[in-house]
């Protein structure tokens, strides 16, 4: 399938999603807090697009600190990008939460050198958001579970303690995305710390930075038997928001 007919069906996913509410839970708004969501990110040598619909709850009195849930579509491009071993067990040689705060064991980590990368996700999405005086926002939204697809790719490797270092080899992006804690992540998420001001009532324009994993699986497994490589990617961000039923 076309990339162009997979957005397509996307968009029509997501509307389809908010306006199917529109007969329940009128009186303690559900429809008010739908936030379509279109972004892009780029940070020069990569760039993002993500499509989102996020429905957000009021947890206080004056409605002003919201949680919520989404769903997003990112899709990820960039040239000349660097892959490293992605696996906690490999660099921090823990699987724990205290990965988060452990050592890094450069020894284990090798590289998987692409000179053109393309990949897209599609994956639940969690959300906090802050409202400052009904025209401002402050928010953080994060990729929880999902997954990945695209073409293959080859790349480089480069590993100077193996005899397959130099060699190309041929991957593809990871289909599982789990959110978990720093590398023991799997597949591609991506997070935004954002600032929203409402221009009108239903639209609003959004900016802020993105952090984006990416990671690919190569065919073959190579030093330490290992076949995922992961990017890390900040990225400045500018967004549009509409909110159909505000």
């Amino acid at each position: 399938m076309r990339k162009s007919s997979l957005l397509t069906i996307l968009i029509s996913m997501i509307i389809n999603l908010g306006f199917a509410q529109e007969s329940t839970e009128v009186k303690n708004g559900y429809k008010y807090n739908n936030n379509f969501d279109l972004a892009l990110a780029s940070n020069g040598n990569q760039s993002l697009g993500a499509l989102s619909w996020v429905h957000f709850h009021s947890i206080t009195k004056k409605k002003k600190f919201k949680i919520g849930y989404g769903i997003r579509f990112n899709s990820q491009v960039g040239k000349n990008l660097y892959y490293v071993t992605a696996p906690a067990s490999l660099t921090s040689k823990r699987n724990d939460p205290g990965v988060l705060f452990s050592k890094i064991y450069y020894e284990n980590i090798d590289t998987f050198y692409v000179s053109k990368a393309q990949s897209n996700s599609l994956n639940i999405s969690i959300n906090l958001q802050y409202t400052i005086k009904e025209k401002f926002d402050i928010g953080f939204n994060i990729d929880a579970v999902g997954f990945s697809f695209g073409g293959k790719t080859t790349g480089k490797y480069i590993a100077y303690q193996s005899p397959d270092n130099g060699t190309t080899q041929t991957a593809a992006p990871t289909s599982l995305n789990l959110l978990l804690v720093s590398d023991n992540d799997i597949g591609a998420l991506n997070s935004e710390l954002y600032f929203r001001y409402w221009f009108k009532p239903k639209w609003a324009i959004k900016a802020g930075a993105s952090f984006a994993f990416t990671e690919y699986t190569t065919e073959k497994k190579l030093r330490l038997e290992n076949d995922r490589w992961r990017n890390k990617s900040l990225m400045g961000m500018i967004g549009i928001t509409f909110s159909p039923f505000r």
